[in-house]
């Protein structure tokens, strides 16, 4: 307990800052507070418990007008959940190729992947989501006469599919697929030992993927083989039946996708290029192909590189879904807009949706680091 020693002097700078941080928000919140009274603004959360009033035009449940505004938020957390959830593993693979075409022998494969990153890094991601809306509002044919590719049918309207009518056989299925789940990680977990101990490479991947099928088919099969689609069919003013993406989701996730992409392919390329070129050269000489140079070689030395600035491009992308406000598509901040047009209840909707990308990128960068930590180089 002397100022001569570092650790308390540096409990008392944590314990200082601490206390003004805590001091400048209660200002902030006091101050707000006072002058929305003085105003004659209401405020507070119990708005959350009224009927919203209005419909939401897109949603993974059912919601209906009369329900709570609560209830309006969540649909809008799971419509924007959606598009990051989907639009990071989509990045993830398209970048991932791009990023690794940039070192193909092939000419023509290498200058399309540098023309991609240039092109799409270097227009607002804003444009490009307004140029996928207008592609798919303006330009497809109407529902009534919509692009028939096998038993999709692609329009104005957005993209119908056929979907498994839900029954005890898919229960079965996706029951066998978690299932699945822990019997390929001890196969994986296997492979891994038997590499380690006689140095032969084994299936890391395909077999485990194998295995969770597997199981799902036996799932499948356990619930009578079930086959019933429900797939979409023209109706007389539109395309009825089955499931169904609509043009303001599909233009969110491509625009989001394609964006970031070009980024994360920067971030493989510099990730690749960190591992010393003797790496490369020791893979040749081993009569390694080019492609088993890449999968077996430099991209498992690069992962740890390649991790930190990753987390980053995730986070951005689940920031930038924010601007799906600008086409319509009714994500959290577009429910929170509605809500404060109806409520002036700006402070608390705006608290709302720092609340849900705040636990959204922390939750994100919380998996990223743990996995980073797994792929860490362990010194003895």
């Amino acid at each position: 307990m002397s100022w001569r020693s570092q650790a308390f002097r540096g409990l008392v700078y944590q314990i200082l800052a601490v206390t003004a941080i805590g001091l400048s928000v209660w200002f902030l919140a006091h101050n707000t507070a006072t002058n929305m009274r003085v105003r004659g603004i209401q405020s507070g959360f119990d708005f959350l418990t009224s009927a919203a009033g209005f419909d939401i035009g897109e949603s993974l449940y059912p919601f209906d007008s009369g329900e709570p505004y609560w209830r309006a938020f969540l649909v809008g957390v799971t419509n924007t959940l959606r598009v990051a959830v989907l639009g990071i593993i989509l990045t993830t693979l398209l970048g991932t190729l791009i990023g690794v075409g940039r070192f193909s022998r092939n000419v023509l494969v290498r200058g399309l992947c540098i023309t991609y990153v240039e092109i799409f890094r270097n227009v607002p991601v804003l444009l490009q989501l307004l140029m996928w809306y207008l592609l798919f509002t303006e330009l497809l044919p109407p529902s009534t006469e919509p692009v028939v590719l096998g038993p999709l049918f692609l329009s104005k309207g957005g993209l119908n599919f056929p979907i498994p009518i839900w029954g005890v056989g898919q229960a079965w299925a996706a029951l066998g697929l978690l299932a699945g789940l822990p019997l390929a990680w001890l196969v994986r977990r296997r492979a891994v030992q038997a590499f380690e101990r006689t140095g032969r490479p084994g299936s890391q991947f395909w077999l485990p993927l194998l295995v969770v099928l597997a199981c799902g088919v036996v799932g499948w099969l356990l619930g009578g083989a079930p086959t019933a689609f429900d797939s979409p069919k023209q109706g007389e003013y539109a395309i009825e039946n089955g499931g169904a993406l609509t043009p303001e989701f599909l233009s969110v996730l491509l625009g989001l996708t394609i964006y970031t992409a070009a980024f994360v392919a920067e971030v493989v390329r510099s990730g690749v290029n960190s591992v010393p070129r003797g790496q490369g050269e020791a893979a040749s000489a081993l009569g390694l192909s080019p492609a088993q140079e890449m999968r077996l070689v430099m991209l498992p030395q690069a992962l740890r590189v390649i991790i930190p600035p990753m987390t980053n491009q995730y986070l951005n992308l689940t920031k930038n879904s924010s601007l799906a406000v600008a086409i319509g598509y009714p994500d959290v901040v577009s429910i929170a807009n509605t809500a404060i047009n109806q409520t002036g209840r700006a402070v608390e909707c705006i608290s709302v949706i720092m609340l849900v990308y705040l636990s959204t990128s922390l939750a994100t960068s919380l998996l990223m680091n743990w996995y980073n930590a797994r792929a860490a180089i362990q010194e003895r």
